[in-house]
């Protein structure tokens, strides 16, 4: 059965916890308690073939930002979680996102953007249409999530291994001179 390392990346209280309890355990957390770091396992079937999903539930606050560059280097596959009730937080998706492919040193990378808490819908501030604009210039998928109303969340996780599958079953593709086969 193969392994897959996961870390979910965003901004303090997006709901990165949220949608990961949601996902290994099908619950809803309603309190917001600041994550420092959170490992999880679970086994899933995608497209017919087992895996187990590792993933890193990583801590949103700044306090925290120079432990990133180790979970990003570990991890194989990227959730980069914003909420559409936060506008701050789509705009910090961006340098998150840079900071993965600069240390993992890759063209291509594994990144599943997602707007979360798609359920409230009279506090948007980021549009679907922003979010689908965005994962369309990083050419990976997008999804909103309600880890409330469990909306996309099992299909997220699910995606993630299917981009991490596809990605490292082709030739690696390094920044620089070479290509390692």
């Amino acid at each position: 059965m193969r392994e897959y390392k996961v870390v979910v990346l965003g901004s303090g209280g997006v709901g990165k916890s949220a949608l990961t309890v949601q996902f290994v355990s099908g619950t809803f957390v309603e309190k917001y308690d600041p994550t420092i770091e959170d490992f999880y396992r679970k086994e899933i079937e995608v497209d017919q073939n087992p895996a187990i999903l590792e993933i890193l539930d990583t801590a949103g606050t700044e306090q925290f930002a120079s432990m990133r560059d180790l979970y990003i280097k570990n991890g194989q596959g990227f959730v980069l979680v914003y909420s559409v009730t936060g506008q701050h937080t789509f705009r910090d998706a961006k340098p998150l996102r840079e900071q993965i492919q600069r240390v993992k040193g890759v063209e291509k990378v594994p990144i599943i953007l997602v707007g979360n808490k798609c359920d409230l819908e009279k506090e948007r501030e980021v549009s679907s249409y922003d979010g689908l604009t965005l994962s369309q210039q990083w050419n990976c998928p997008f999804f909103e999530a309600s880890a409330k109303n469990t909306q996309n969340v099992n299909e997220l996780f699910a995606e993630v291994v299917r981009e991490i599958a596809s990605i490292s079953s082709g030739p690696a593709k390094k920044k620089g001179c070479c290509t390692v086969l």
